[in-house]
């Protein structure tokens, strides 16, 4: 090989092969200094930014080229500002005109709890304070998958099925504005807060109490108060609980036997974890059940005409062969 070559720069193909091997190997290494410095990105804008940047790394790492990525920009921008806005909205739904709720959410967990609430029930009978137990960390992972399970379910349909992407992103959408109308007209007081104001006993914020042993100040902060973005009395209905049933309705009819126990059994484990750590009541709960039902009911109806319509569009008119006869003289 002559010293020409020897010194010649390398090939358009060996450049874009360096990149191939380099996207994810680069992205996590980015997310592991970020998370060490910073703690787990868990707010909407952090978890998108994150996951748009995977999408990148898996569309350079697929060869895909650079108009992959920019459908990528295309697709999810325009999504995390309506995610962002709605976050922006939601601190100041806090702000109503009128007092939150209490009564009626009390009322019917009270009912249920046979003359207590099924918060301060669990409470007294499994929680320690100042140490958790192994059930207590499950309950913080079960409880901060609400920040990121659908949008790397929205993430992993994109890149396999963008109109299942679209009809799932329809469905959180329509249930997430749902919750903000509905925070904004019925401001309900959360079990924690009712036991602050004296109308049930002591009840402890499980994950904020759990992470804060465990020193994770950046996690805890998600119950900060202060945060423009921050709304406790947006407690009816639980979003928390109304995502995992969302997915569970959403991937049920396709699902095998074995996935559809792990989505009936995601709705559950986040119900126990919001009873058990003081975040809603039952009646929340159930709200954000009802919620979920009918917004993918009424979306899949929307997307099964929609797609009728285009399957009409498609079909060529039947021609009448009675118009190609001739006429008798």
């Amino acid at each position: 090989m002559s010293p020409a070559d020897a010194t010649a720069p390398p090939s358009s193909a060996n450049r874009w092969r360096f990149v191939r091997r380099a996207a994810w190997p680069l992205y996590f290494l980015l997310l592991a200094r970020w998370t060490y410095v910073n703690g787990l990105p868990y707010t909407e804008d952090l978890v998108f930014l994150w996951l748009i940047g995977a999408l990148l790394a898996a569309a350079a790492h697929g060869g895909e080229g650079w108009r992959r990525a920019l459908l990528v920009l295309r697709d999810w921008l325009p999504v995390m500002a309506v995610v962002w806005t709605y976050s922006l909205l939601r601190g100041y739904g806090a702000h109503t005109p009128w007092a939150p709720h209490l009564r009626p959410q009390l009322a019917f967990d009270t009912a249920l709890g046979f003359g207590e609430t099924w918060t301060v029930r669990l409470q007294h009978a499994f929680y320690s304070p100042g140490t958790a137990h192994w059930y207590d960390y499950a309950a913080v992972t079960v409880y901060m998958s609400h920040f990121f399970v659908v949008f790397v379910l929205l993430a992993v349909l994109w890149r396999r099925n963008h109109a299942r992407f679209r009809h799932l992103l329809g469905c959180y959408l329509g249930l997430t504005y749902a919750g903000f109308v509905t925070y904004v007209l019925y401001p309900a007081v959360p079990p924690w807060m009712a036991a602050e104001r004296g109308a049930t006993p002591a009840v402890t914020r499980i994950v904020a109490d759990v992470l804060a042993q465990a020193e994770l100040p950046r996690a805890a902060s998600v119950f900060e108060d202060g945060s423009r973005f921050a709304n406790d009395v947006a407690a009816m209905p639980s979003l928390h609980a109304a995502y995992p049933m969302l997915i569970a309705l959403f991937f049920w009819p396709t699902a095998t036997r074995r996935t559809r126990v792990l989505l009936a059994a995601y709705p559950l484990a986040m119900a126990c974890t919001l009873v058990y750590g003081g975040e809603h009541f039952i009646i929340d709960i159930l709200v954000g059940w009802t919620y979920a039902v009918l917004i993918v009911r009424g979306v899949t109806r929307l997307v099964e005409r929609r797609a009728a319509r285009r399957t009409l569009r498609a079909v060529p008119p039947a021609r009448d062969h009675r118009a190609d006869r001739p006429v008798p003289t």
